[in-house]
């Protein structure tokens, strides 16, 4: 269930900030056409930090309903408060997600004690599939290998999102792990190489804007393809660094509105994309052929 391309979608918003869910049900319908293979819901490029809990609950249940058991819905529960996770995480069951994304508590920075709590209070709490996620560039909150194989025992953790972009650190991982727990790269720009080496997909930004070429890129790699799979990827490279000239979401809704699949909003602290880099992103989208010149 959990491979390939899984879209960390965007939360679509009107200009004033508020949640434009006609545009959500219509990108999921768009991302199922272009051969998404799972959509993460309300993730750090669903602006999950500034949506309120009924909102969260609103985007999570949204989603389910409109894949609608096409491909996998995975929800954004994660908190820096073990209580606050357990309740999102409950509701998402509740809405019908098929697992649950968790990112390691940031800001408050537990030990690696105080992290294998956390994420088994949770696993303990909510009988559903849950993937830790790391991403300490972030969180400022690193979760070591050795943690993540102690909570692998797990029966509900079944997974990770690494978005460390160590390829020997994701190597470390995939050798030491059971064979049956999902490693998936939350980096794009190191996302085939971890493939090739035995990672199952990727939890994608850049997949928002070329969904088609992810997943296409996945499927060679994840069949031994590696000519079609660096091909497709050299074509999507620019995107996987360009679209973080700026804090994650702000580039890709830059680029998801001119392609006219979203309205423009976003919420403060996060605004627009600078000017000085509309002609960066523009250059970025060229190898994968998504926008026409202004």
């Amino acid at each position: 269930m959990l491979q390939g391309s899984l879209v960390a979608i965007v939360t679509p918003m009107f200009e004033d900030g508020s949640l434009d869910i006609s545009s959500l049900r219509a990108l999921i319908d768009f991302h199922i056409a272009e051969g998404t293979d799972g959509i993460v819901i309300v993730g750090t490029t669903g602006e999950s930090p500034t949506v309120d809990f009924d909102e969260h609950c609103l985007l999570i249940g949204t989603a389910v309903s409109q894949v609608n058991g096409r491909v996998p819905v995975i929800a954004g529960t994660g908190a820096n408060s073990t209580k606050e996770a357990i309740i999102l995480t409950q509701k998402a069951k509740e809405l019908g997600a098929d697992a649950c994304l968790l990112v390691a508590p940031y800001y408050n920075k537990p030990t690696q004690e105080g992290l294998y709590q956390h994420f088994k209070a949770v696993a303990d709490a909510v009988e559903i599939p849950q993937i830790l996620y790391n991403v300490p560039g972030r969180t400022g909150c690193d979760i070591s290998n050795d943690t993540v194989l102690r909570l692998s025992s797990h029966r509900n953790i079944v997974g990770i999102k690494d978005a460390t972009g160590g390829i020997e650190r994701g190597t470390d991982l995939l050798l030491r792990a059971p064979k049956d727990f999902v490693v998936l790269s939350g980096d794009d720009a190191t996302a085939l190489s971890l493939m090739l080496l035995g990672g199952k997909g990727v939890i994608t930004v850049t997949g928002n804007v070329a969904p088609k070429l992810m997943h296409e890129m996945c499927v060679a790699a994840l069949k031994g393809d590696v000519a079609t799979a660096r091909a497709i990827n050299a074509k999507l490279f620019a995107l996987h660094q360009k679209l973080f000239v700026e804090a994650n979401p702000i580039p890709v809704k830059w680029v998801l509105a001119q392609m006219g699949l979203i309205k423009t909003g976003i919420r403060l602290p996060m605004v627009q994309l600078s000017a000085q880099y509309h002609e960066v992103l523009r250059g970025a989208c060229k190898p994968a052929e998504l926008l026409q010149s202004p």
